[in-house]
């Protein structure tokens, strides 16, 4: 493991200080403690970079469940150890995806829709930490319907952030977010040392120093402690981990526990196995990830994680894209990026702590963006209605109502498309030919795999054969026929003989 140390030590570090903001970030906008984004970083990097068959894949705290994570809890009372629960029966689940190896699950969801997801949470989750970025940090959104128990909506909800705005964190989120936008744009673009010193590190930074020149009185702003980190300080490595936060698993008598552990279950195996395909891509040597093996290193990771007090656990392409960019050859980098983050925990607490709130919300404004990004939409529009319009479902959906609903409207009209598409392409019904008797000869092509919802198209298509006319019904290129149309087609056989029409069929018994 430690031949390529050369290069691995390099890369975590990078990842390491990529990692930090972002656990840090992630939590704050689950509404969950901070410090559960710090045990899921360090499970992820070291148990699941462990157990993990991904070579470059580094896994944490994922963008993807912040909104579900925010929702289950509100769902749960508010009860933190109850969620830790659900994510506990959520690693059982992955583990036993990837164990009876039904990795391939994933693939059947439309790739509209995932996009539409995650488009829709990177909205979401701009709309959550808008407060935050203002210095507002109650949680005025509510929860995220668009309609709202309280008679507000998430826009109205928002109107009164504004109202109440602190201005020296709006000063450190707008300084944030150009050196943020700045870093992306033109820095890291033309300087490789820009890469290794993140634009998240340095508007954390910068943060931290802002919030000490208005303790100092430099400067006419002020920061509540409120809008600060605050992580648990530990006075030794034994008090570390007394600060863990276990599970309620008396949980396990509400529905909305099992509810929350199926939804993790499926976003996070689909995040995950996505970030797998995009890291493996990216690897220089093209190795491949084994899909059920990752997902059973996923489960285990939120298994300990859950157990531990952390957020739900996926393999993040951030942090991968990085990993690879930087030079990583195998999977003791994620390793290492999980142990530093470990050592931070225990002996840097009190400079996490004075990182202030607007400086993660900043950082995940701009994370929003980019995972809803108006070149994304344009891309999808350029797709066809078929791929636009569940999209848009999908992202509508999430904004007007809830994360699973919003998953469930896509897959409708995902669904809706995938019909549409099978009645079209059942078969091709070439143009008559006369035969020397004058008969109209009709010659139908079935497709390679007709399942019963291509029933109603072929119907359609034989009841507009004229009487007194020969038709060939052929499957010479069919490999998978569905029991519905063949009963239509022996049906159609013997209804025929009253209207003076021959059926020859091919390859059909």
């Amino acid at each position: 493991m430690f031949r390529e140390i050369k290069y691995d030590l390099p890369a975590s570090i990078v990842v390491f200080f990529v990692a930090v903001p972002l656990c840090l970030g992630i939590a704050l906008a689950s509404g969950a403690p901070l410090f559960a984004g710090i045990i899921a970083g360090v499970i992820g990097g070291i148990v699941v970079g462990l157990a993990s068959g991904s070579a470059l894949g580094v896994s944490g705290p994922g963008n993807g469940l912040t909104i579900l994570v925010l929702t289950s809890i509100a769902a749960l009372d508010g009860s933190w150890q109850a969620f830790l629960t659900a994510v506990v029966l959520a690693g059982i689940m992955q583990f036993l995806l990837g164990y009876f190896e039904a990795g391939f699950i994933a693939y059947f969801f439309p790739s509209s829709v995932i996009k539409g997801m995650l488009a829709g949470i990177g909205l979401l989750i701009i709309l959550k930490q808008i407060p935050h970025a203002l210095g507002y940090d109650k949680n005025v959104e509510g929860d995220f319907s668009f309609f709202q128990e309280d008679g507000e909506t998430t826009i109205s909800a928002l109107t009164s952030a504004l109202e109440v705005f602190t201005p020296g964190a709006v000063l450190i989120s707008i300084i944030s977010i150009a050196i943020l936008i700045f870093w992306e744009v033109f820095l890291i673009k033309r300087y490789r040392i820009f890469q290794v010193i993140q634009g998240s590190l340095v508007s954390i930074m910068l943060g931290i120093a802002l919030n000490y020149s208005y303790q100092q009185d430099w400067l006419n702003l002020t920061l509540s402690p409120d809008q600060l980190v605050n992580i648990p300080v530990p006075k030794d490595i034994g008090d570390f981990f007394g600060q863990f936060t276990f599970p309620d698993f008396s949980a396990l008598a509400r529905v909305e526990a099992w509810k929350a552990a199926v939804l993790i279950t499926i976003i996070a195996s689909l995040e995950t196995l996505l970030s797998v395909e995009a890291a493996d891509r990216l690897d220089p040597h093209k190795r491949t990830t084994p899909p059920n093996r990752e997902l059973m290193a996923q489960g285990l990771g939120n298994i300990l994680s859950g157990l531990c007090g952390g957020l739900p656990i996926t393999q993040v392409i951030v942090r991968s894209s990085v990993n690879i960019s930087f030079g990583a050859k195998t999977k003791l980098s994620a390793i290492l990026h999980g142990m530093f983050i470990l050592v931070s925990a225990i002996t840097l607490a009190e400079l996490l702590n004075m990182i202030p709130l607007a400086s993660l919300a900043a950082i995940l404004i701009v994370v929003g963006y980019k995972l809803t990004r108006p070149a994304l939409y344009m891309e999808m529009y350029r797709l066809g209605w078929e791929q636009f319009i569940p999209f848009m479902a999908t992202i509508i959906g999430m904004a007007t109502t809830d994360l699973l609903k919003g998953i469930t409207i896509g897959m409708v009209f995902g669904i809706f498309f995938t019909l549409r598409q099978s009645y079209y392409n059942s078969h091709t019904w070439n143009d008559a030919v006369t035969s020397d008797e004058g008969r109209e000869i009709h010659h139908i092509v079935l497709a390679e795999e007709l399942s019963f919802f291509t029933k109603a198209s072929l119907l359609n298509t034989l009841s507009k054969i004229p009487k007194n006319a020969n038709v060939i019904i052929d499957a010479s290129k069919t490999k998978s026929i569905a029991f519905d149309v063949l009963q239509l087609i022996k049906e159609y056989k013997l209804s025929a003989k009253t209207k003076n029409i021959h059926v020859e069929t091919i390859n059909i018994a």
